[in-house]
């Protein structure tokens, strides 16, 4: 249930496996937060643009779906930091913000910053234990100037979340359990570097596709229809639970919606932890509360067309916004700039984007488009010098888009999962689980469905209307 990418990948992979599939989603369409869009005549994105290319899961789907060539990395991967009245080079050798040595960091750090690195190789072991908040590991070995000023606007521009609250095992597991085998932080950070040179990880960290990262879902869903699946949009579901006819087998899974019943061998559950919780409620109400307890973070995305001959930028990507400097907006992208296809497919133009919202952050959102716009706008005067009149605008709202990953997710997630186990034929994949980025939630969707290889084996069957064979859903 659910057509967002974990959803559609889930589909994907059991039709694979020889399962026939019906899709039920919510909304009108799929693709949940990957929402291709346009403004002054170009394609854009008006959610995710990117995708993480050193994991394989999502570069694969899209292969797999017929996109192999439109697959395109970042023209430019130059990034800065806004910080202390100016743009600066985003320093590199780190791991999510942290740094391996205090190397390239005057500027961004006062020398009071600089020098409490150069400590951590004096301080003895911090014991971690099974879990920790990044920032409080981080500024317990390196000082809070590098939580504040690299961690946070890093950790921010993928969870709109708190440094000080964000799990260090859930969200850099690598870092985790680096710091768990070595006295110095710096010493692991550079352990996990040398490893990946050592794996000879050249290739584009990111990738993006032509036409957009929005047109990822939209391939897959074709492809899954292609393949026979049905895919339902604009169909709630109103309740989940197991049904045992007398003198029947093992027990199936009955679905409602406002249309009727739909019966199922299996149900893969790919819906937002709220939404999940709701679903699992009487089947799996240890699961449900688990899930009801994830809390979410809203964000929006400010799309702004301008003249190119009006729009004199920094060379680079775009830049990150500590929020301890106090500014409004936490990121922007200069997508023309970014992106080949969309410089070569609109030439005259130039798209820039920015993001506010973090974790707590309600008071920005409660501003009105106009005011979003007028304080991007601000921000951008401020950072780069532009003063250019947009030629258009648009503000795309993305309300609790972003599960938050707090100390002790791993071990909710893992009690998540004992539970739902207990029940024959369901499983569950979304953004709350392992991840939020688009590799993490393709390969979750496939752990379900590895998950439910058992209760799937020999099943083929599908019943007449109005109880109809659902044999795995969609996602996130």
């Amino acid at each position: 249930m659910g057509a967002g990418i974990a959803g559609l990948a889930a589909a994907h992979r059991l039709l694979e496996r020889g399962a026939r599939v019906t899709v039920l989603e919510a909304a009108d369409r799929v693709g949940g937060k990957l929402l291709p869009g346009e403004i002054a005549g170009a394609r854009v994105d008006l959610g995710a643009e990117s995708m993480l290319a050193r994991r394989p899961e999502a570069v694969g789907l899209a292969r797999a779906v017929g996109l192999a060539d439109r697959l395109q990395p970042p023209a430019t991967a130059t990034a800065a930091l806004w910080t202390r009245g100016a743009l600066r080079p985003m320093p590199k050798g780190h791991v999510m913000g942290v740094p391996g040595t205090a190397d390239a960091l005057a500027g961004v750090l006062s020398d009071e910053g600089l020098a409490r690195i150069e400590q951590d190789a004096e301080l003895p072991r911090t014991e971690i234990g099974d879990d920790v908040a990044v920032g409080e590991y981080v500024a317990a070995r390196l000082g809070r100037e590098v939580v504040d000023r690299l961690v946070e606007p890093l950790l921010g521009g993928v969870y709109a979340g708190d440094a000080y609250r964000i799990s260090l095992r859930a969200a850099v597991p690598q870092l985790f359990e680096a710091a768990r085998t070595h006295t110095s932080l710096t010493e692991a950070v550079r352990g996990i570097q040398a490893r990946a040179a050592a794996a000879q990880q050249t290739g584009p960290v990111f990738m993006g596709l032509h036409g957009g990262i929005g047109t990822l879902p939209l391939a897959v869903a074709e492809s899954v229809r292609a393949r026979g699946a049905e895919i339902r949009t604009g169909t709630p579901v109103r309740a989940l639970r197991r049904h045992h006819a007398p003198g029947a087998g093992a027990p199936v899974w009955h679905v409602d919606t406002a249309d009727g019943t739909y019966e199922a061998d299996a149900v893969v559950l790919a819906v937002p932890a709220p939404a999940a919780a709701e679903l699992l409620r009487a089947e799996a109400p240890a699961a449900a509360a688990e899930l009801a307890a994830i809390e979410y973070a809203s964000m929006a995305l400010i799309t702004l067309a301008y003249r190119r001959s009006e729009a004199a930028l920094p060379d680079g990507s775009g830049f990150l916004v500590p929020p301890v400097d106090g500014r409004t907006i936490k990121a922007s992208t200069f997508a023309s700039r970014k992106w080949g296809w969309l410089a070569e497919d609109h030439p005259d133009l130039m798209v820039v984007r920015t993001s506010v919202g973090r974790y707590g952050e309600s008071e920005v959102l409660e501003r009105d488009d106009a005011d979003l716009v007028d304080v991007s706008r601000h921000d951008l005067r401020e950072a780069t010098g532009l003063t250019a009149t947009p030629v258009a605008t648009r503000v795309t709202r993305w309300n609790d888009g972003l599960p938050q990953y707090p100390v002790g997710h791993h071990a909710r997630v893992a009690r998540v999962r004992e539970h739902v186990g207990k029940l024959p034929g369901l499983a569950v994949c979304g953004a709350q689980y392992d991840g939020v980025g688009i590799p993490a939630c393709v390969a979750s969707a496939y752990a379900a469905v590895d998950q439910l290889d058992g209760d799937l084996t020999g099943v083929q069957r599908l019943t007449a209307d109005p109880v109809q064979s659902l044999h795995g859903g969609a996602g996130e």
